[in-house]
C-alpha cells in the first residue's frame, strides 16, 4: 500500500488500481483536482487482490474507490461521485448547465468506445488489425478537435478554464497514445491537422492536478513489454 496523500480527519479515501491504466489516472486527476487526499492500493497486473473482488464483484476491475468503506466502481462514475462529494472543493468537473452536461458525457462515451479497443490492439492485448486501430484513432483525435473548438469557447481546456469532464476523459489516454506513437513511428497529433488538441494536450499534461499521475511514456513503452511476456 502506498500512501499518496493524507487523507482528511475522520475520512478514509482508497483508490485501488494500478499506476499504468489510464482509467485509474482519471480518477487520480478529479482527486488532486479536488485536492482529496487518498491511500493508494496498487494491484498487481493478471492478478486480482482480494480488496478489489470484494469491491467490485460484478466486474472485478479497477479502479475502485473506497470512501469510507463504501465502493464505487467505474472511472467516470467515480469521478462524477468525486465531483459531487466534494463540490465546495476545487473547481467543477462536470458542467452545470444540462445541455453542457449532457454534451460531456456523450464525447466522454466516445472516448470509451474508440479508444481503449484500439490501443489495446495496438499493445497486442486484443486481436484486431493494427492499421485499423491506427485510422480509429486518428479518425477519434479529429472529431474530439472539432469538439474541442465547440467546446472550449476559446479558453484553454474542453472545460473552459480549468480541467473538466471531457478533459478527464480523454487526457487519460494521453500517456499510452504518446507511447503508441514512439513504438510504432507514427503521429497521432500533427500540430499542421490538430493545432488545438496539440497545445490542449501540452497544457493538460503540465497542470498541477495531472503532471504527477500521467505515467511517463517511456516507462510505459518499458511496462507494455510486461503484456508481451504474459501473452
Amino acid at each position: 500500500m502506498i500512501l499518496e496523500r493524507m487523507a482528511e480527519a475522520g475520512e478514509e479515501v482508497k483508490l485501488v488500481g494500478r499506476w499504468g491504466s489510464p482509467f485509474v489516472v482519471r480518477v487520480g486527476i478529479a482527486l488532486h483536482l479536488k485536492g482529496v487526499g487518498y491511500e493508494s492500493l496498487q494491484e498487481e497486473f493478471g492478478k486480482k487482490s482480494e480488496i478489489l473482488l470484494k469491491s467490485n464483484p460484478v466486474y472485478k476491475k479497477i479502479p475502485v474507490l473506497i470512501h469510507n468503506g463504501k465502493p464505487i466502481c467505474e472511472s467516470m462514475i467515480i469521478v462524477e461521485y468525486v465531483d459531487e462529494v466534494w463540490a465546495s472543493a476545487g473547481p467543477s468537473i462536470l458542467p452545470a448547465d444540462p445541455y453542457e452536461r449532457a454534451i460531456a458525457r456523450f464525447w466522454a462515451a466516445y472516448v470509451d468506445d474508440k479508444l481503449p479497443s484500439a490501443v489495446r490492439i495496438l499493445l497486442g492485448l486484443l486481436e484486431g488489425s493494427k492499421e485499423q486501430a491506427m485510422e480509429q484513432i486518428f479518425t477519434t483525435v479529429q472529431l474530439l478537435e472539432d469538439a474541442f473548438t465547440k467546446c472550449c469557447r476559446g479558453k484553454s481546456f474542453f472545460g473552459g478554464e480549468t480541467i473538466g469532464y471531457i478533459d478527464i476523459a480523454f487526457g487519460s489516454w494521453l500517456g499510452w497514445l504518446k507511447a503508441v506513437e514512439k513504438m510504432f513511428g507514427i503521429k497521432f497529433f500533427d500540430g499542421e491537422k490538430l493545432p488545438l488538441l496539440v497545445g490542449w494536450a501540452e497544457l493538460f499534461c503540465s497542470n498541477d492536478a495531472v503532471v504527477n499521475i500521467m505515467p511517463q511514456v517511456d516507462t510505459l513503452i518499458g511496462y507494455s513489454k510486461v503484456f508481451e511476456k504474459k501473452n
